[in-house]
């Protein structure tokens, strides 16, 4: 092959993993976040009816979290395997554990049918989830960004940022149309589960573009050097503890109030201000459709202004906009509340668009799998799933939203210094491998020709 036709393809090979990487994280994250709104509107009084109200949200909130606290499980799981046979085949595996356990889950009896067995098996299939999301992040990530130019690699690894929001958006609108189209025993008979078996439709298209990409150029490097690592989970927490710990320290200011932003809203808005549930939804895929401009737009300002600086931005507007958030949600009036709601996530996105080569790019090419990966979903355990049960107890102690905002606080304030704390990207590997890139792209090429 000419070197003419390999710089013709390559920006089609970027693509293409662009696209790949951008699709799986969006199923995953669909996936994700539909339990999370059947959590707070549904699952209560289906899995746990013998409850009390309070008492119902909170258990449906704690299975929320068990998958949360699975995540750095399947992130250490597939890290191993990603960072030793590659980026490719073990995101295939992470689509189909994700999609086949929502799958399950949209066909699983409630308490009324079987017992406690329903709530037990619901948490075994929330855990699955949680396994097959906390393995999929890193890989999709390092697809795009190993994929991409050094210079642009904050707006590379911005793409898959993007199934975040694009997963809420389809998510939500998927629980508001059924929510919208069946009366509400409907809705909570069957209407709920038609958006968790409509998803083995979108693995099935993830998996025929999935399939279709080619492996990471700087992972084939390693390979070719033979720089893979036995044990990639020991040499990262041996030698890269520091870069871990800031890792997910980092992600307080993003992690647990989002998951107020879009989840705890919901029990928040419908139970304790009265607001309609249909607004809610509204307003959240609003705000879900803007993230597919501003994540990828603070990715490309960090390749410009700095990582760094674009993720303090947005830990201190985060940190600012606590008690304003709760402000405007409590006037209960529809404007006020969209505005919420919208800038919410503005400044989650701030973070989120950056975040993804902040994190990566404190790991070499041979351990980034394992150590992103666990680094980032460690947050998922002091940070996401502990945030709406936290929020409930504040709620229901206090009966006001001040405590909630002072704990949105002190999560920015921890993460701000670990932005601090956090050592300097690990450069060298990826400076190494860039030359071999167009290469490495040009065997591959051949090699499926």
């Amino acid at each position: 092959m000419t070197s003419a036709s390999t710089s013709t393809d390559l920006p089609a090979l970027r693509r293409r993993a662009v696209v790949a990487s951008t699709v799986g994280t969006t199923i995953e994250w669909y996936d994700f976040f539909l339990y999370g709104t059947a959590a707070a509107l549904v699952f209560p009084k289906l899995f746990f009816p013998g409850s009390s109200e309070f008492a119902g949200v909170l258990e449906s909130f704690a299975t929320l979290f068990v998958g949360f606290a699975a995540r750095p499980v399947g992130a250490a799981i597939f890290g191993h395997y990603g960072d030793r046979i590659g980026r490719k085949a073990t995101l295939v595996a992470t689509l189909l554990l994700m999609g086949g356990a929502t799958v399950l889950l949209g066909i699983l009896p409630s308490s009324d049918s079987i017992g406690i067995t329903a709530p037990i098996l619901l948490v075994l299939l929330r855990v699955a989830q949680g396994i097959g999301v906390g393995g999929e992040w890193g890989g999709s990530v390092l697809m795009s960004m190993e994929w991409g130019r050094s210079e642009r690699r904050g707006l590379m690894a911005s793409w898959p940022q993007l199934g975040v929001p694009i997963g809420l958006l389809l998510s939500t609108g998927m629980m508001k149309l059924m929510g919208g189209t069946t009366s509400e025993a409907a809705f909570d008979s069957w209407g709920w589960r038609v958006p968790f078996l409509a998803s083995i439709v979108l693995v099935a298209i993830g998996l025929y573009v999935r399939f279709r990409v080619l492996e990471s150029p700087e992972f084939l490097q390693v390979k070719q050097t033979r720089q893979v690592e036995r044990q990639p989970l020991v040499e990262v927490l041996r030698k890269h503890w520091m870069e871990v710990l800031t890792s997910a320290f980092v992600r307080l200011s993003e992690q647990a109030p989002f998951y107020l932003f879009i989840t705890f809203v919901l029990t928040y808005g419908t139970k304790h201000l009265n607001l309609s549930k249909g607004e809610l939804l509204n307003d959240t895929l609003i705000a879900a459709a803007l993230g597919l401009i501003s994540v990828p737009l603070f990715g490309h300002l960090s390749d410009h202004f700095g990582r760094r600086t674009i993720y303090g931005l947005g830990i201190i507007g985060t940190a600012v906009f606590a008690f304003p958030y709760f402000g405007l949600l409590n006037t209960e009036h529809s404007g006020m509340v969209l505005l919420a709601i919208v800038l919410s996530l503005v400044f989650h996105d701030m973070q989120y668009g950056p975040q993804a080569a902040l994190i990566a790019e404190s790991f070499g090419t041979n351990l980034r799998y394992t150590g992103a990966g666990v680094g980032y979903q460690l947050a998922s355990v002091i940070a996401g799933g502990p945030a709406p049960l936290l929020a409930a107890l504040i709620l229901r102690r206090t009966d006001s939203s001040i405590g909630i905002s002072w704990y949105i606080v002190g999560c920015c304030v921890l993460a701000f210094a670990a932005l601090l704390l956090m050592p300097r990207p690990q450069t060298a590997t990826a400076q190494a491998t860039a030359p071999a890139s167009t290469e490495t792209a040009s065997i591959q090429k051949g090699a499926t020709a």
